[in-house]
């Protein structure tokens, strides 16, 4: 059966989020109930996943969420790859504050089956647990791309996606989720192509209008780095990455490391899953073969 997915993204700051959503609208294994953006210019991000939407032919619904996070200054204020929008026929007009109810209707409605799939600020799900508190035990899963986590860092660094919204970060690892799943930086780091081999690799239909928003990216990247798909890809292939169980917890006490994630893998109690290696190889074959199939 195929796995049912919301998605939560920023797309339209990093490309990774575009190139994440063009893998789930290619898989056949993929059942994608909506899509929900977060951060800055809510609106902008739907239109931008409104592209890859009808360029797949499908129709799913996309509800801008929240802009601001919970208490920290937003850091985060502009879809800079909206530029692009320009090329591509999109949708215009979203249902506007309806993004939180959408996810817990729609997680309610089928419980136990619905993997909540997060890359980007984690203040729409940190939301959505703190007013439901009986979702969290609703969902499949949670896969989260947040987090630093390898003990072989040397100094402690602030992942992107938990430093943004940090207090968002540390409501979404204190809730029990049956399978929660964090994909971090130091692993995400591993999976990267040059800008050259983008240009040459992104041929098929669906990876068209992600190559025209990676040009905006370029302007300032050599790279992609795929953290975002990474985090999809082990929905269908756990073994692309190794998971360790532990316990996660959010900096919060120290307003110049708020967000750093703390992993405690010896934890009497442990409740998270954390990918602690990966396979680059097997990795581009999942994401890239999706594409051959579609």
């Amino acid at each position: 059966m195929a796995e049912k997915i919301l998605f939560d993204t920023d797309i339209g700051s990093d490309i990774d989020d575009a190139v994440c959503l063009a893998y789930l609208l290619a898989n056949p294994e993929c059942e994608l109930l909506g899509i929900t953006t977060v951060s800055g210019e809510a609106a902008k991000r739907a239109a931008l996943a409104s592209v890859l939407c009808r360029v797949a032919g499908r129709r799913i619904p996309i509800y801008p969420g929240v802009e601001q996070p919970l208490l920290a200054c937003p850091r985060q204020t502009a879809a800079a790859q909206a530029v692009a929008l320009a090329k591509w026929p999109h949708d215009t007009e979203f249902p506007l504050g309806q993004a939180i109810p959408f996810m817990r209707e729609t997680i309610r409605r089928h419980p136990g089956e619905v993997t909540l799939l997060s890359v980007g600020p984690l203040t729409n799900v940190g939301l959505l647990f703190a007013t439901d508190p009986e979702i969290p035990g609703l969902l499949k899963g949670l896969v989260m791309m947040c987090g630093r986590f390898a003990t072989r860092i040397a100094a402690p660094v602030c992942e992107w996606n938990a430093m943004l919204d940090p207090h968002a970060t540390a409501i979404a690892y204190r809730h029990a989720v049956r399978t929660h799943r964090s994909i971090g930086l130091d692993v995400t780091l591993q999976v990267t192509l040059p800008a050259a081999e983008v240009r040459r690799r992104f041929t098929a239909p669906l990876l068209r209008p992600v190559l025209d928003f990676a040009e905006v990216w370029f302007q300032h990247a050599d790279r992609v780095t795929f953290h975002d798909p990474l985090a999809a890809t082990t929905l269908f292939d756990p073994g692309i990455c190794a998971f360790t169980r532990g316990e996660v917890t959010v900096e919060l006490a120290s307003a110049a490391a708020a967000g750093l994630t703390h992993w405690n893998p010896q934890a009497a109690a442990p409740r998270h899953e954390v990918a602690l290696d990966v396979e680059p190889e097997r990795f581009f074959s999942e994401y890239f073969g999706r594409f051959a199939q579609a």
